[in-house]
């Protein structure tokens, strides 16, 4: 299947000068969105990406984190923004392009040797899976790898990243 087909280009969103690549035409798709988690939970085995957790981050990396957690069997745990998590967290700072982000997880969702695998719709400069890595490092989990829907090679995001195998289904 041709997921490239599936994903709409939005111009000058959020701001000019920027292509947006907009997965909600995959999602409204249902053979799109079936294909596109198998596609990514075959990438996940042939690699041998063995994790005890998915993590997503926020929110398109909920969209597929949790399914492909599911196939692969193991349990999803969610990255959010400042604020969002009702009980004690674990949190990093990061640097944005125009300013500082926060990212945080439950101090009780994972534990020192926790194998995960960290998931997102889309890999463009590499700061938020960079970050996300960071947090789940200092927290003492085995990053086994990253996996991605979208990967903008233009703006090299996986230079950014630690040197673990990386899965991207559609490259633009």
């Amino acid at each position: 299947m041709d997921l490239k087909s599936l994903i709409r280009d939005i111009p000058d969103f959020p701001k000019p000068g920027i292509l947006f690549r907009d997965i909600t035409t995959l999602l409204r798709d249902p053979e799109g969105l079936r294909y596109t988690v198998d596609f990514f939970t075959q990438k996940c085995i042939e690699a041998d990406l063995k994790a005890d957790y998915v993590v997503g981050m926020e929110s398109r990396g909920f969209i597929f984190g949790s399914p492909l957690a599911y196939k692969l069997g193991s349990g999803f745990i969610p990255i959010r923004k400042r604020g969002k998590l009702p009980a004690a967290v674990h949190a990093i700072e990061y640097e944005l392009e125009y300013g500082t982000d926060c990212l945080e997880v439950h101090q009780d969702a994972l534990h020192p040797g926790s194998r995960v695998l960290i998931v997102d719709d889309l890999i463009a400069t590499g700061g938020t899976a960079s970050a996300t890595a960071k947090l789940l490092q200092k927290i003492g989990c085995e990053l086994v790898g990253f996996g991605f829907i979208i990967e903008l090679l233009d703006l090299q995001g996986r230079k950014h990243l630690p040197d673990v195998p990386i899965i991207s289904l559609v490259e633009y």
